[in-house]
């Protein structure tokens, strides 16, 4: 019997351009600023990445593959657990979409693919709101929020 699944989607509306949204997804250096973790990849389609905390006993929480890049516009990559990187199964999908709008950017984050009560389920329905806040303070005023003590998604 096949797992049923679930998704959220998440819009913000951020002071910036495509180009400022992107980057802070994609370089480890900003994430960090506002995450407290740093994506690393090499940002094309068949490429590993993983998301990296640097001041903990296990640094790589989240890994995955790069499905998508349409830079600054889209992002697509598989997500799962480092503990469960072997099953397939485990994987679900974030897209981020990323639309001039105005004098402002639409970002659009869609997390699906994920089992419906699973750990994860419940660590991004609570996580992504609050990343999403801290990139928007971060690229609207220079600071993000301190994410280091947050509870672990998965």
């Amino acid at each position: 019997m096949a797992t049923e699944k679930t998704s959220f989607v998440y819009v913000t509306y951020i002071a910036a351009t495509p180009e400022k949204v992107f980057a802070a997804i994609t370089k480890p250096e900003i994430a960090r600023r506002y995450w407290g973790h740093e994506n690393v990849s090499d940002w094309v389609p068949g490429a590993a990445w993983q998301h990296v905390r640097d001041n903990d006993a296990r640094p790589v929480e989240i890994v995955g593959q790069v499905v998508e890049v349409v830079a600054p516009t889209r992002l697509v990559i598989t997500w799962a657990g480092a503990s469960q990187a072997e099953n397939p199964d485990a994987y679900s999908r974030v897209t981020f979409d990323i639309a001039q709008d105005g004098d402002r950017v639409r970002l659009t984050v869609s997390h699906d693919e994920l089992e419906l009560g699973s750990g994860m389920a419940s660590g991004v329905s609570k996580g992504w709101p609050l990343v999403l806040s801290s990139l928007k303070s971060y690229l609207e005023t220079g600071q993000g929020f301190d994410l280091s003590g947050r509870t672990k998604a998965a």
